[in-house]
């Protein structure tokens, strides 16, 4: 009974390490855009772009597109992620404009 045990609990710390999302932990960070003008910061609980008027707001992450909220408001906010590496990411914003940050 103790080895079913550990067998089942492992198995589930298999498979909760499987459906994390991999592009949310590789995009939380301090970016810094191109021109030096703004900056983002994702972290696990909030987004925030400061662009002069930082507000924080809630997202969550479906495939390459980023769906911002604030307090959970709709419509959402939708940033498309265009390229994502370790020191670079794009995104095309909701009016279509592409913007680039890195670390």
């Amino acid at each position: 009974m103790k080895n079913f045990t550990l067998t089942y609990f492992s198995f589930f710390i298999l498979i909760a390490a499987a459906c994390s999302n991999p592009v949310k932990h590789k995009i939380q960070g301090n970016w810094h855009s191109k021109d030096g003008l703004g900056k983002l910061k994702i972290s696990d609980k909030g987004f925030m772009m400061d662009d002069g008027n930082a507000i924080t707001e809630d997202y969550f992450i479906k495939g390459d597109t980023i769906f911002t909220s604030f307090q959970g408001n709709q419509p959402y906010t939708i940033f498309v992620i265009q390229k994502l590496d370790d020191h670079y990411l794009k995104l095309m914003g909701p009016d279509s404009v592409a913007m680039e940050y890195s670390r």
